[in-house]
């Protein structure tokens, strides 16, 4: 017979089974500490609960407590060796949380059991695509297509594994198939048309984020991007719409793809703190301005007496508040924020954020009301050249780059003095160097 469970009300009392639907459903709703709850008060009854030791975990995973709800898929393993959907489900938190070899082995292990699942394998060769097996990946992709050649993700997985291994033609192949499974695919839209313009199809790019538009009219980042591909409407700046979504859908996998691209702008941009504001001694206000994951945050944390961040995107804000070195988090957009912090900030740090700005006039100036007297502006900007006209230009690949006369102006027309503006490369992307401007401007008497 099924043991009871007694509910809040002293009269209720559900069966196990029962328990676990409702938590079940509460789960699929998103009520996730709801479900918890709840698959602790049946382990508590029953501690060998597979299925409670399963979704618990996956619950804690959500929560932010990987390590024990991996601790807890283990134990179901261990009560039951072939529940293959738990082999698979600790093989996403292993992957998420970065161990790569161990989230293999788990998807292996889950294949043993269930062969043919082609979620499965597609989980496998994302990992293996990670790992730099790309040749292993695109033969696991392969396996799942013939078992099932419409699931969309298997052929833009594919896509991404083929371009690595600089198969273009196959690769877009891959994401047009895709497309034509899943109109809605964005990843698909996204990566089908970067990958044309990278390729210098500038003009196919732009068909395909029309043709995303038509599925999605709404689209802050479809729109975006054709404007910038097309030279179309150009917009004076990126809207927060399309900054949010960009780095919202970035935030897990940020820190991992710049240190792959030899990332240098926070490198370079604490380089010019250093330079200007000596030893730290932890006194200053600081603001990191565009925060993103927080990856400047310990290299400020020493200069500042209160250091906030700030971003659009919830997912980045997320991972900056992981690192547990800033004293405030704000989710907003930067030019109103700064307008509303008059003589705040004794630096301003921003890095690789103003490059989506195309016109600087508005967020400099408010930079330069939110600085106290000898405050310091130190941010960085890829470089464009001087075209005598705007001194800014929106590439293909969605950003603006800067020329540095106008950068010199904007500052000057600011009331801020220009300490430095040099030149150097902040990373590597489509196997080029991105050369960048790290500007140092001072906010002198006023």
């Amino acid at each position: 017979m099924d043991r009871q469970l007694r509910g809040e009300d002293s009269h209720d009392e559900v069966t196990i089974p029962e328990a676990m639907q409702l938590a079940l459903g509460w789960h699929r709703e998103g009520r996730v500490r709801t479900a918890a709850e709840v698959y602790r008060r049946i382990l508590a009854h029953n501690p060998d609960h597979a299925d409670a030791l399963h979704f618990l975990g996956i619950a804690l995973h959500q929560l932010g407590q990987s390590a024990n709800g991996a601790a807890l898929l283990r134990r179901a393993l261990e009560l039951v060796p072939d529940y293959a959907e738990a082999s698979n489900n600790l093989g996403n938190i292993l992957k998420e949380t970065g161990d790569l070899a161990g989230a293999e082995e788990a998807y292996r292990r889950a294949l043993e059991f269930c062969p043919d699942n082609t979620d499965t394998l597609n989980n496998l060769g994302v990992v293996l695509k990670e790992r730099g097996l790309l040749d292993d990946a695109v033969t696991t992709f392969e396996q799942a297509l013939a078992l099932d050649p419409r699931h969309a993700d298997l052929w833009h997985n594919l896509g991404n594994t083929l371009k690595k291994l600089g198969r273009t033609d196959e690769a877009l192949t891959a994401y047009r198939q895709a497309i034509i499974l899943k109109p809605y695919h964005t990843e698909a839209y996204r990566n089908l048309g970067r990958m044309l313009y990278i390729a210098g199809r500038s003009t196919e790019a732009a068909e395909v984020y029309r043709q995303w538009l038509v599925r999605d009219p709404d689209n802050p980042v479809a729109r975006h991007l054709l404007a910038a591909c097309s030279r179309e409407e150009i917009p004076e700046r990126a809207s927060d719409a399309y900054v949010a979504a960009t780095f919202d859908t970035f935030a897990t996998s940020f820190d991992d793809v710049m240190a792959r691209l030899n990332y240098r702008a926070p490198a370079l941009a604490l380089d010019a703190v250093r330079h200007v504001c000596g030893e730290p001694a932890g006194t200053l206000s600081v603001l990191d301005a565009g925060c993103g994951t927080g990856m400047c945050g310990p290299l400020l944390r020493p200069y500042a007496a209160r250091l906030t961040g700030v971003d659009l995107s919830c997912g980045m804000l997320d991972r900056a508040g992981g690192r547990g070195v800033y004293d405030d988090l704000v989710q907003t957009e930067l030019t109103a924020y700064l307008a509303r912090q008059a003589r705040r900030f004794d630096l301003i740090i921003s890095v690789d954020t103003l490059c989506y700005f195309g016109e600087l006039g508005a967020v400099v100036a408010a930079a330069a009301g939110a600085l106290r007297q000898g405050g310091w502006f130190v941010f960085t900007l890829e470089a464009g050249e001087d075209n005598g006209v705007e001194g800014y230009a929106l590439q293909p690949h969605g950003r603006y780059n800067h020329a540095a006369g106008y950068v010199r102006r904007v500052l000057g027309e600011a009331g801020l003095h220009v300490m430095s503006l040099g030149r150097d490369f902040l990373r590597s992307e489509g196997g080029q160097t991105v050369e960048g401007l790290v500007a140092v401007a001072r906010c002198d008497a006023r």
